[in-house]
């Protein structure tokens, strides 16, 4: 790995919320890490790739990164306000699943379940 990719994975692991591209981009420029957005995307989709990191995309189609605890199948529930990411099991989602894939006579079903909301520290915050 070389020094560039090791430093947007540093990025990653010191970030708990999922992060652009661009905003990676942004804090190791900050900290003084001469390292170009192409290979900040480069290194992105490798770890993606790898399975070491997630990605999902926001409603206006940006792809979000983090480096999760869980290497398993999960699902993330994401707050809109401030980016406050949980990781969580969806046992019954992944029943659905497999069930409409059946019905539907489709197999070896794959799916992403992300969800969008406000968390209780961002309502309290304004006033929700």
């Amino acid at each position: 790995m070389t020094r560039q990719r090791a430093a947007v994975a540093e990025a990653l692991d010191e970030s708990p919320e999922f992060r652009s591209a661009q905003q990676l981009h942004e804090t190791l420029r900050a900290r003084g890490d001469a390292v170009g957005l192409a290979t900040v995307y480069r290194t992105l989709q490798a770890l993606v790739d790898g399975g070491e990191v997630d990605v999902l995309r926001t409603g206006e189609g940006e792809s979000l990164y983090r480096r999760c605890v869980t290497r398993a199948h999960h699902h993330h529930l994401v707050c809109r306000s401030c980016g406050r990411t949980v990781e969580i099991d969806g046992p019954s989602v992944e029943a659905w699943a497999s069930a409409m894939g059946a019905a539907h006579g489709f197999a070896d079903i794959e799916h992403t379940v992300e969800l969008w909301g406000t968390c209780a520290d961002c309502r309290a915050a304004h006033g929700a």
